[in-house]
């Protein structure tokens, strides 16, 4: 596209030198010049053609001088517009006062065009860059939108009336949460009924952070629920959902699972803990214990693989206490990890709590111990409370 340049100047003659002078690049369709003869014709043109991208103005004119012209056109706040001021050599205060009233640039009559010429190409490199950081700019935005967007998205994913409907809701006490390092993140739970009395249980994360991680969390997220919900065996699911993981998973990625049957009646749980941290059970007595679990493979790195399951008891006033690794790794402003320990001094401080209790806890002592460091990893905890 033709770079716009309006001429101001009250001098008619100059017309014809500008359009003489650059007539090949007229001719081309590089230049397209405009002509006014005082400030307010100009401020007209500008309104007219707002893409006039360089203003060649005299600053001794009738009725609007270039020094209010320049002012006027600051006014209109358009970064990519680029103002040359002309005056007479020995007029050199107003030129000083031009140029700390934004001018981009000045040239002295008579005008020497060719140095016109490298002054304007100058401007037209700087329009360029201007123009190309406004899009940058832009595209930006509508990025981080459509983060915002995604991350509701994402957190309307997770359930949040966990079990209050089931017939036997009344016997568990369930919470949940998850804090994303980025806009959107890779980690995820669920919890779903399975019959009338069972319900389906899951926390994970996947490798990798920001978009990438949260789509392989999308979709690990609805295998999961759709294979766990046809009442198969904890490792029985695993073993399916990896199995098409690897199938479809690009980029190498994977997720750790820790995935469970909970049955509301007797508080047995069925248990395939594929690559992820260990739980912990907190005791109705306040005493913590790291659940053993199996040494499985993490999901979509190798098909066909066989998961082994583990069976576990919780007795009234246990809480079985899920995380991830966001919890644990969790750095302080020394790059000091919050730590297992620390951890489980937490739960042994909350005997008989609540499951919310729990994780809120869990998550102030997070944030008193990392004192403002960046998050830098997701942070999620789900807890399941036999009453």
């Amino acid at each position: 596209m033709a770079v716009k340049i309006l001429s101001v100047d009250d001098e008619t003659d100059l017309e014809l030198l500008l359009t003489q002078f650059f007539r090949r690049k007229i001719r081309k369709g590089e230049y397209e010049f405009y002509f006014a003869h005082n400030g307010l014709e100009a401020l007209q043109f500008l309104l007219k053609y707002p893409d006039i991208s360089i203003i060649l103005s005299d600053i001794n004119m009738p009725e609007m001088d270039g020094l209010t012209l320049l002012a006027k056109i600051n006014e209109m706040r358009v970064p990519s517009r680029k103002c040359i001021m002309v005056s007479a050599y020995g007029d050199m205060d107003n030129i000083r006062h031009a140029m700390n009233g934004g001018a981009f640039d000045f040239a002295t009559k008579p005008i020497d065009l060719d140095d016109l010429q490298l002054t304007i190409d100058k401007a037209i490199e700087q329009i360029e860059y201007i123009k190309g950081a406004q899009k940058e700019h832009a595209e930006l935005v509508d990025i981080q939108s459509d983060l915002s967007v995604a991350r509701e998205i994402q957190q309307g994913i997770l359930p949040r009336s966990f079990v209050r409907k089931m017939a036997d809701s009344d016997l568990v006490d369930v919470f949940a949460s998850m804090d994303a390092a980025k806009d959107v993140g890779g980690d995820f739970y669920d919890l779903f009924p399975i019959d009338d009395h069972r319900i389906g249980f899951a926390i994970a994360d996947v490798s990798g952070k920001g978009v990438p991680a949260a789509i392989f969390m999308a979709v690990s997220h609805t295998l999961i629920k759709a294979t766990g919900i046809r009442d198969l065996a904890s490792n029985e699911c695993i073993a399916t959902v990896n199995d098409i993981l690897c199938n479809e998973s690009v980029g190498s990625m994977f997720v750790t699972v820790f995935y469970g049957i909970y049955d509301m009646q007797t508080g047995a749980i069925d248990y395939t803990c594929a690559g992820h941290n260990p739980p912990y059970i907190l005791h109705a007595d306040g005493s913590v214990e790291m659940l053993k679990t199996e040494c499985n493979l993490v999901l979509g790195a190798v098909d066909g693989v066989t998961f082994k399951n583990q069976s576990l008891q919780l007795n009234p006033g246990d809480a079985l206490v899920m995380y991830t690794d966001g919890v644990t790794e969790a750095e302080n402003r020394e790059h000091a990890q919050f730590g297992e320990s620390r951890l489980e001094a937490t739960l042994a401080e909350l005997k008989g709590a609540p499951s919310k209790q729990i994780v809120e806890t869990i998550k102030t002592k997070i944030r008193e111990f990392t004192d403002g460091a960046a998050q830098s990893d997701d942070i999620t905890q789900l807890v399941i409370r036999r009453k």
